[in-house]
């Protein structure tokens, strides 16, 4: 399995385990994940990337997006209860 689909995992167990919004303000992607992400970003800025790496590290760019517009989110709610 490739570490941006193992991604996507990560964050759908995070939703079905039902979290709370703050245990969803505080998801961190696993260090693989994070190392994985680092390792196409530097390959990126170096023009090194392949095809395949691109569309990986495209991957994470909308997984990154969608987790930024669900915590901001999240905030909101929390900021709304106190």
């Amino acid at each position: 399995m490739e570490v941006s689909e193992k991604a996507y995992d990560e964050i759908v167990d995070l939703f079905a385990r039902g979290s709370s919004t703050r245990q969803i303000l505080g998801f961190r992607p696993s260090e693989e994940t994070q190392g994985r992400a680092r390792y196409l970003l530097d390959r990126s800025r170096s023009a090194q990337l392949s095809e395949q790496e691109a569309a990986e590290l495209d991957r994470f760019g909308q997984l990154e997006h969608m987790m930024q517009l669900v915590k901001a989110r999240a905030r909101s709610y929390v900021d709304a209860t106190q």
